[in-house]
């Protein structure tokens, strides 16, 4: 293919989604409501066209006004969709500024099937010529209405987070031994308070719904063992931040604080419930099985650092 024919440029706004959504992607339902509530802009997602013919595409997910993650990238060969991206990554990205992460969305056997495979791997290597690796490949689970969620075990107490200091001294505490990538990578570039300020910042601040939700678990005592932070998102209700500290794990209680956290949101209506973990993170991968959530999907989260 001969790569200097391309049209490499941004979208004309709404008008041009029919063109931009060609490719069949889990994300294209959500690229309308997005760009009317301000999550994308026309100026953040590009196209590469021979012709009238839509050869390759990049999309960046925004809060605040500006990128926060590349989540939408396509391309007919790594030739073409190196390019896109370097055009694209150019104008969208303030220089001298963090690179946004990317993630895509994958089956949970893509590794299975030759055509999926093979996707997936040069979109990787396209995204590889421009200085991203790979972080980590993460499990997407659903818990979906009718499934039983236990009663409480009674070995914990389960109370609302009293402020915003008791839930990061907790997340500072979790991030001692965690087997979640992006904290293992964050305590190479900062310390764990700094790491845990990071994490509340990016996710648990931009939760939809009220703290109140969000619970501690502790013994009878009232030493705290863990948290839980349910919470709704611009999307789904979702299990968001779950961890036991170090000095408690191994005591199964992560299953009962998972199970206190699904209660809280099944009490507000929710009908299907997103978490996700590692797919390192084997003992919170099996928790969330344990309690009835079905893997749906797996991410491929990549970085540019």
């Amino acid at each position: 293919m001969a790569v200097e024919r391309l049209t490499v440029r941004p979208i004309a706004g709404r008008a041009e989604l029919g063109l931009f959504n060609r490719v069949p992607y889990v994300l294209n339902g959500e690229l309308e409501d997005d760009l009317v509530a301000g999550r994308r802009r026309p100026e953040w997602m590009w196209i590469a066209l021979r012709g009238e013919d839509l050869v390759a595409r990049v999309a960046w997910w925004g809060r605040a006004g500006a990128p926060f993650l590349l989540d939408i990238f396509d391309a007919d060969c790594r030739d073409i969709g190196e390019r896109l991206l370097r055009i694209a990554m150019a104008a969208v990205v303030p220089s001298g500024g963090p690179v946004p992460e990317y993630i895509r969305t994958v089956a949970p056997d893509w590794r299975s099937h030759e055509t999926t495979r093979r996707a997936v791997e040069d979109r990787m290597a396209a995204l590889e010529r421009t200085g991203a690796r790979l972080l980590v490949e993460r499990l997407r689970f659903e818990w979906r209405a009718g499934t039983p969620v236990p009663e409480p075990a009674g070995r914990l107490r389960f109370r609302p987070v009293r402020d915003i200091e008791e839930i990061l001294g907790l997340m500072t505490r979790v991030l001692a031994g965690t087997l979640d990538a992006h904290g293992r990578d964050d305590l190479t570039r900062m310390s764990a308070r700094e790491a845990a300020v990071k994490h509340y910042e990016e996710e648990l601040a931009h939760f939809r719904s009220p703290r109140e939700w969000w619970r501690i678990a502790t013994l009878p005592s009232g030493e705290p063992v863990g948290f839980t932070t349910p919470a709704r998102n611009d999307y789904n209700p979702v299990t968001g931040y779950l961890a036991v500290v170090p000095e408690h794990r191994g005591n199964g209680y992560i299953d009962e604080i998972l199970a206190e956290g699904t209660r809280v949101l099944r009490a507000q209506g929710a009908t299907r419930i997103r978490a996700a973990t590692d797919l390192g993170n084997t003992p919170m991968a099996n928790a969330f099985r344990r309690a009835g959530y079905v893997n749906i999907e797996r991410t491929i989260n990549m970085v540019w650092r």
